[in-house]
């Protein structure tokens, strides 16, 4: 979520600002009342997304795994799609 944040607001409160941007906050700057810019972590990842990537990579690691084919098979494979 964004929090908006005026123009004069910015100035006087930058520094405070930014430590919430690097705890991953992000912020709309508005001038007089219209959106204007957006001030966001260098990395892009909020404590949401983080969580979203770190829910991916544990589905990745607890998907079910089969016998798989072996090298062989894998390559007949690749060659009859190519005919």
């Amino acid at each position: 979520m964004n929090s908006a944040v005026g123009s004069y607001e910015l100035k006087t409160k930058t520094s405070e600002i930014l430590r919430k941007v690097e705890r991953g906050e992000r912020f709309t700057i508005t001038l007089r009342g219209k959106p204007v810019a957006e001030i966001v972590p260098i990395s892009g990842r909020t404590p949401e997304r983080q969580q979203e990537i770190d829910a991916a990579v544990i589905g990745i690691l607890n998907f079910p795994r089969g016998k798989g084919i072996s090298s062989d098979s894998l390559l007949d494979m690749i060659r009859e799609g190519r005919k």
